[in-house]
């Protein structure tokens, strides 16, 4: 097998993954699309209300502990 062949061939190889992978994507997207439509068709799409209670405040608490806590690591580092 001359060195032109072995060329020819692993392109060929290559041309045919890069193939198999395109045509896999290709029903992944067919797949998700089909999936959309019956999550829409069943009415699974609805979000349940989410009650709003104290979480942005407690959020706002966790966030100032935690700028507290960056702001004395760099305080002792230095």
């Amino acid at each position: 097998m001359t060195i032109e062949e072995m060329l020819g061939q692993s392109a060929i190889l290559t041309v045919l993954g890069m193939c198999v992978v395109f045509a896999f994507l290709i029903i992944l997207i067919g797949f998700m699309n089909l999936l959309r439509v019956f999550v829409h068709v069943a009415k699974l799409d609805k979000e349940a209300p989410k009650a709003e209670s104290a979480a942005p405040a407690a959020a706002q608490v966790d966030q100032k502990a935690v700028v507290a806590a960056i702001a004395t690591a760099l305080h002792n580092k230095n």
